[in-house]
């Protein structure tokens, strides 16, 4: 076990401090398919193969300014080391000894008040927090988003997050050319799919991090409704969730797909119950008590394997999912009956028995 304010990263125990604090347990050479989301794996496959995605990450990789996005937060915000932001620095460097990733990446901390943290960069990570998050979080909640954004290193998701964010700045200035922005933009939703994907992942690197579920579940809550822990309650935030699965007819589940599609993160809800439910799976016990595949191993892992393990998650949220839409498609590959009756029932909000039954009139 390790103490929750041991220094450094790489895994040798060299100018570790030990100061009073709960202990945390460390993961050697862990490998990130032990955190990853089955849809996080399956999304960055499918995007992959998306038409001319391979031309356009090769020309952006070449074409992308890497040294000017350094130096950029070189001159513009404060970069965190054990003079700038030291509890910052501490809570990073923990971060990368717990989940064993070799070299910190670099931490900055930039002015803006909504609270935000990203992990960017082509050949190497770099990790910037907003202003916003720093004051709206407490230790704990802040070591589980450092922890977030070290999973993304760690997951290797920074290339594709800078590709992301440098197509959808692209979008925005050629909207004006017809149709010029029309293949972009197609590789934007794909690449925002991955990525909503992609934070479910690294919201179990922040449980691995910080350890402490309760955290995580106050910093979700936080960035859905700001620093009012007094007036918020855990178990009502998460019955939210089960309201939005859930909720309305079929035409509620087209406008949530629609609402989702700009979005480059799962609302909070979302994401604090998927959390929840990984927390209390046999999967994360097994990471705790040190059963989990090594970085070693990635080369020998099983491609076929992991398209089974995604698409056996898929199979499972759809058949557990209480998302109008997801109960049709279930029921559809079931073989259910009177498919055209079903449709109409739940486009109109009145899929009762009646509009499942037969009628005589027919």
């Amino acid at each position: 076990m390790t103490d929750g304010n041991h220094h450094g990263g790489g895994g040798n125990g060299e100018g570790h401090e030990r100061v009073p604090s709960r202990q945390r347990r460390r993961f050697p050479g862990i490998s990130s398919r032990a955190y990853e989301h089955p849809a996080d794996r399956s999304a960055l496959v499918a995007l992959r193969r998306l038409s001319g995605f391979d031309t356009v990450f090769k020309a952006l990789s070449g074409l992308l300014p890497e040294r000017s996005l350094r130096l950029l937060f070189l001159s513009d915000s404060v970069r965190v080391s054990d003079a700038q932001f030291a509890h910052l620095n501490t809570m990073l460097r923990d971060a990368c000894y717990i989940l064993d990733l070799e070299k910190v990446p670099p931490m900055y901390v930039n002015q803006d008040p909504n609270p935000n943290a990203m992990c960017i960069g082509l050949d190497e990570p770099i990790i910037v927090v907003t202003t916003g998050l720093v004051e709206l979080l407490d230790e704990e909640e802040m070591r589980a988003v450092v922890g977030h954004e070290v999973g993304h290193a760690l997951s290797g998701h920074a290339v594709y997050r800078t590709i992301l964010l440098f197509l959808t700045n692209l979008a925005l200035k050629v909207a004006w050319i017809p149709l010029g922005n029309v293949a972009i933009m197609a590789i934007v939703t794909a690449l925002r799919e991955w990525f909503r994907k992609s934070e479910l992942s690294a919201d179990r690197a922040g449980l691995l991090v910080g350890q402490d579920i309760k955290a995580s579940m106050r910093g979700l809550m936080k960035l859905a409704g700001g620093n009012h822990l007094h007036e918020m309650n855990v178990d009502a935030f998460l019955e939210q969730a089960e309201e939005y699965e859930a909720g309305g007819d079929l035409r509620d589940s087209v406008l949530k797909i629609l609402n989702m599609l700009p979005r480059t993160h799962p609302f909070a809800t979302v994401r604090a119950a998927e959390l929840k439910k990984w927390a209390e799976s046999r999967d994360f016990q097994r990471i705790m008590d040190g059963h989990y595949p090594r970085r070693e191993e990635d080369k020998d892992a099983s491609v076929s394997d992991s398209f089974r393990q995604s698409a056996s998650a898929y199979a499972d949220d759809v058949r557990n999912s209480k998302d109008p839409l997801m109960k049709l498609v279930s029921d559809i590959a079931g073989g259910a009956g009177d498919l055209g009756g079903k449709l109409r029932g739940k486009f109109t909000g009145q899929g009762g028995q009646d509009s499942d039954r037969p009628s005589d009139d027919r």
